[in-house]
Order: structure tokens, then sequence, then C-alpha cells
């Protein structure tokens, strides 16, 4: 049976987590705390909450588990033209922070891959919102015009980045901002983004399963670290995905869907 935690309860260990087996796999406990102490001692060891709608808080800690290791970025050859193209275009940019309730409430209304609903409930869009306030959740925003045309938001703790959802209004908007997450990560020291759970999407881009242990060995070094304060994108951490200046840029801009 799946524990119930009280506020001032510890969460269990992630070995009591169901197995493969059950109906949950993953599933670790419940509990309705989603205060910024609590999601901060999950995140430290790579426990994270999930639920829907007229459900408790449900936690988990997945195993395997899907991550994107930085250096593994699959930028594919259109992937790369659109990145191109993005980077020459004035009134295209990255920012990161400057509309994170905007990025949040929009990915509260894109349903993830195979699925009909979304998982981000209003509880949920209130604590992350609460949690940015403290500086532990950040957007990554793609802007063309002036208009955010797509984005994610991720957690960091330490030297370790936690994907959470993206969304895209605009052709390839949120494989932009994922991009500039990457370049982000290189530049700082960043090794790896947790992505939580397996989709097709992430994996052609060059995310894979490791198994829980190995995941929470990397996690307890890299939340070690010192928080990283410099959450701003500069163009020139560009540079950081090869390749995005072999040709001359295409002219126009991002096409909408």
């Amino acid at each position: 049976m799946v524990p119930w935690i009280e506020t001032h309860d510890p969460l269990p260990c992630t070995s009591q987590a169901l197995g493969p087996g059950s109906d949950a796999p993953g599933l670790l406990a419940a509990g309705s705390d989603l205060s910024n102490t609590r999601l901060e001692q999950a995140y430290r060891r790579g426990i994270f909450p999930w639920f829907g709608v007229d459900q408790p808080v449900l936690w988990w800690s997945p195993s395997p588990r899907m991550v994107l290791p930085v250096q593994a970025f699959k930028v594919s050859r259109s992937l790369r033209k659109t990145l191109r193209r993005f980077i020459a275009t004035p009134g295209c940019e990255i920012r990161i922070d400057s509309a994170f309730e905007q990025v949040i409430h929009a990915c509260s209304t894109t349903p993830r891959e195979g699925q009909s609903g979304t998982w981000i409930v209003p509880a949920m869009v209130q604590a992350y919102t609460d949690w940015h306030r403290a500086g532990r959740v950040h957007s990554v925003e793609t802007w063309i015009d002036g208009k955010l045309a797509g984005g994610l938001y991720c957690v960091g703790i330490g030297h370790m980045v936690f994907g959470e959802s993206m969304f895209a209004h605009r052709t390839d908007a949120s494989k932009i901002a994922l991009a500039a997450l990457v370049a982000w990560c290189r530049r700082h020291g960043v090794s790896l983004i947790d992505c939580q759970q397996n989709t097709r999407h992430l994996a052609s881009l060059g995310a894979h399963e490791i198994t829980r242990k190995a995941f929470e060995q990397h996690l307890a070094e890299a939340a070690s670290l010192p928080n990283l304060r410099d959450w701003t994108y500069h163009r020139s951490s560009w540079s950081q995905l090869a390749g995005l200046d072999e040709e001359p840029p295409c002219p126009g801009r991002p096409k909408p869907t």
C-alpha cells in the first residue's frame, strides 16, 4: 500500500516505490503538501509530484529514469536550419524568466505526448509559481516579434536541471527553447537534464533511460554543488551547439502552425 504522508512526515525511501509490475510503477507516496520546503526535499532525492484533477498529491520516483545528457543532444538537419534562421532573424530571441506565469499556464493546457489531458492542475501551477518566486523554477522562452511563441519551465538545484513541461504556439518553438536550455547547461557546467518520463519526442533528441540508482548517484553529486545564479541567456551561448554557423542563414521567420 502506498503510504500517506503529512506535512511533517519524511518522504519514504525511493526503493519503496511501486515496481514495474504494478499498476502505477514508480509511485512512492501520497500527501497534500506542495510547499517550497517539501518540493526542495523531494527534488533533491529525485522525487517529483504528478497527479490529476480530483486526485491527492502523488509522489513518484520511477525506475528507469529518462534523462538527457546535454552532450548527447541531437540537432537534426531541420532543427539546425530552424536554429540558424532563428538566430539570424531580428526580433527572434531567447529570454529566461521574463514571462514565467505565461509559460506555465500555456504548459498547463498542453497535454503530454500520448495523453488526452494535462497533469499541470491548478495546485501545481500555484506551487511552481511560488517556487519560481523563491528562485528555484525557471522558464526558458522563445520570443518572435515581441510575442511568446513557445518555451519550457524547469527546476534548478545546484548543478542539476529538471525539465518539467514544454509548449509551442509556433512550429518548433519548444524545440528552440530546449536547444537554448541545452546550450545554457553546457555553458554553465550542467551535464544532465532530468526528463522524468520516456517519450518518443525526447528520445529523438538524445534522451535515454538510466536506472534509479545511477540517476540518484548523479543527482547527489550535482545537487551538492553551489546553486547556479546566472539565469540569463546570452546570444553567445548558441556557440555551445556545433554546426550552427556552417551555412548561411535562411531568410524569413519560423512559420506559424
